[in-house]
């Protein structure tokens, strides 16, 4: 199978309440998924509210490895993806 890789800037937190954070997460999909497809996945993660993409961008898989390495760097990720797993 042959796989998609994109960067999505995100806000999480309290938007519009200058609560907000705003993090690049990589993601990977099927090579047949779209802009739209990105959007309605990023949608169904935690944390993250309607309208939460600042920007979505197709990547090739070097870049997508290097992303994934510096979100396990993340503060805030660690913080959120703890919250997730104690419940």
């Amino acid at each position: 199978m042959v796989w998609s890789y994109w960067k999505a800037v995100i806000h999480y937190g309290h938007v519009g309440h200058r609560n907000e954070i705003s993090v690049a997460r990589y993601l990977v999909t099927p090579e047949e998924a779209t802009t739209v497809d990105v959007m309605i996945l990023i949608n169904q993660m935690p944390g993250t509210k309607k309208r939460a993409m600042v920007s979505i961008k197709k990547i090739d898989s070097l870049e997508y490895l290097e992303g994934l390495r510096m979100e396990k760097e993340d503060f805030f990720l660690q913080r959120l993806f703890e919250r997730k797993e104690a419940r």
